[in-house]
């Protein structure tokens, strides 16, 4: 058999599909998505440094409101990694399971 012989149906010089399969696709994205998270953090967390602090004019935002909004974000982003977590560990169980079943 001479190279080439057995693929008549691709031309030369083509790439393999690169299809995935869906739970690997929606893990990776999971991935992703779980990689973004500190960025997104940091930059919630970074938010109160923007807010205005003037005093004398009324428009300063209290100290008390900052610490409350620290908090929210700090508790919201503890939910969201526990969200991936779980949700990693389901995408998981659910490959291995379909790995068994072949």
């Amino acid at each position: 058999m001479m190279s080439g012989e057995g693929k008549k149906d691709a031309p030369q010089g083509a790439r393999p599909s690169l299809f995935l399969e869906r739970q690997s696709y929606r893990r990776r994205r999971l991935a992703d998505a779980a990689r973004l998270l500190p960025f997104m953090g940091a930059a919630l967390l970074a938010l109160p440094l923007l807010w205005p602090d003037q005093p004398g004019k009324g428009e300063a935002v209290p100290l008390s409101s900052a610490m409350y909004y620290i908090f929210v974000c700090w508790g919201a982003l503890i939910v969201v990694g526990l969200f991936f977590g779980i949700a990693a560990r389901r995408l998981g169980v659910r490959e291995d399971q379909d790995a068994d079943a072949e």
